[in-house]
């Protein structure tokens, strides 16, 4: 029953980021609006991590499994994008990199306002 539990709070949440995807007139994909809405969940206290991460956790794992079929699709097809493939690859090899450095900051800054507001808190409870 945990589980069925789990699984609708997170699917309620994937159709509430869908219909915000049909309301709102922005090239954004509803599974985004899923996640950001999530976040601010699980930010806010409205939804506690215990109350979606086991099959949050059993998701993940089956993650790997979703690309075998677009990857085969990609070998089939290979013919029709083989004049592409090296710009492809350099933009593959510059945007993961840069992806990632500005994931790191990111996540760096939100860590030190984090810190911040507990020395705060900390501060103002003296």
């Amino acid at each position: 029953m945990k589980h069925l539990k789990q699984i609708a709070i997170i699917l309620a949440v994937s159709f509430a980021g869908e219909a915000l995807h049909s309301l709102i007139p922005l090239p954004v994909p509803g599974s985004i609006y899923g996640l950001l809405l999530m976040l601010a969940l699980l930010m806010t206290g409205v939804v506690k991590i215990h109350e979606v991460k086991a099959v949050g956790d059993w998701l993940i794992t089956l993650m790997p499994i979703m690309f075998v079929a677009p990857t085969a699709g990609l070998i089939s097809g290979f013919d029709s994008y083989r004049g592409f493939i090296i710009p492809i690859i350099v933009i593959v090899l510059v945007t993961t990199p840069l992806t990632m450095v500005v994931t790191g900051k990111t996540a760096e800054g939100l860590m030190r306002v984090e810190e911040r507001k507990r020395k705060e808190r900390r501060h103002n409870d003296k």
